[in-house]
């Protein structure tokens, strides 16, 4: 499950800081050289909590930086705003900590948010926890769902195989008391196997996002870019081209798939695609339309005259867009090539 990723706000009220969050400021403010000496002090524990509230600190105005100091010493001010980030707090912590600690910590955040285990699975998707719990014993599952709020208990069951479900249902009636040492292992199995892997799955491959952002530039500017990066790191340039959807690679859907793309596009995009599209684009995209839609198609970019580049690449993309969109929602097929997505008669 991806992490959601939220405007940065400013924070320029002192008054709206809780105590972790000027101790993270007044942290961040100091830098790394005067911080180490301070986590170097700290339990673990204090390490992740204040980690985590750097992580979501957000940006600071430097007035209530200078405010924050102010509580310390009288003598101290802020030289500027600060932002508390994930790689900012990665970075202040690698050069106290060793890279597994730093690792263990960085998982801890990135995950869903919570205080608490228990905290964090009521963030976490019901469909993803209800895919995890699925394996474990019934009776761990009921412990687990007993620690969570009734509304996502709700939903995590619906998500189970029904026998399963009814199992987990009629522990839960029968659950008393849960002894600490039960709930600790539970808890410290969540944490090892579940929350660490959610946290890892999380990360999003930089390529993948790479090639997302040229995919949404224009063709001219992204030629551009693949041409640099193919000089400086061509391995990475190869690898984002291959993670690329373009118009083009329209030509892997089937008869079928392009139907449906073409009941689902702004209708006037089209023409002004196709003007700009290759012969082989041009007889995919008719040879799926009525004899009579095609005419009239042809007969439209004829008489349309030139067309300017930018809203030829504009269309192209509005048409890759909903493609995209509707393989993700498994109505259309985009093979890889390899011959898995092949049909069968």
């Amino acid at each position: 499950m991806a992490r959601v990723v939220q405007p940065v706000r400013l924070r320029d009220d002192v008054r709206g800081l809780n105590g972790a969050e000027k101790a993270a400021a007044f942290l961040l403010a100091l830098g790394e050289d005067y911080s180490l000496k301070i986590f170097e002090k700290m339990t673990e524990d204090e390490i992740l909590e204040i980690s985590q509230t750097m992580a979501n600190l957000g940006k600071v105005s430097s007035g209530v930086v200078e405010k924050v100091f102010l509580e310390f010493a009288d003598q101290m001010s802020s030289t500027g705003s600060l932002v508390g980030s994930f790689d900012s707090t990665e970075r202040l912590l690698r050069s106290v900590l060793g890279d597994d600690k730093v690792g263990n910590i960085m998982e801890e955040i990135r995950g869903p948010a919570g205080r608490t285990m228990w905290d964090k699975l009521g963030n976490v998707n019901e469909e993803v926890l209800a895919n995890y719990l699925k394996n474990e014993y019934p009776q761990t599952v009921s412990v687990v769902l007993s620690k969570i709020k009734s509304d996502h208990a709700a939903r995590v069951l619906t998500h189970l195989p029904e026998s399963f479900a009814m199992e987990v249902i009629n522990r839960m009636l029968k659950l008393e008391a849960v002894q600490k040492e039960v709930l600790d292992d539970v808890e410290r199995t969540l944490r090892e196997e579940f929350m660490t892997t959610l946290a890892r799955t999380a990360r999003r491959d930089s390529h993948e996002l790479m090639a997302e952002i040229f995919n949404n530039m224009d063709r001219t500017k992204e030629q551009k870019f693949m041409e640099l990066l193919d000089v400086k790191n061509h391995d990475a340039a190869d690898k984002i081209r291959s993670l690329m959807f373009t118009f083009e690679d329209l030509l892997r859907v089937d008869p079928a798939g392009i139907q449906t793309i073409l009941r689902n596009i702004q209708k006037e995009k089209l023409p002004i695609a196709m003007k700009g599209a290759s012969d082989a684009m041009k007889d995919l995209f008719f040879g799926n339309m009525s004899e009579r839609a095609s005419k009239i198609m042809k007969e439209d970019m004829a008489s349309m005259g030139p067309v300017r580049l930018k809203d030829v690449e504009e269309a192209q993309m509005h048409i890759v867009t909903v493609a995209k969109n509707l393989a993700d929602k498994e109505e259309i097929v985009i093979s890889d090539g390899g011959g898995k997505d092949e049909l069968i008669y």
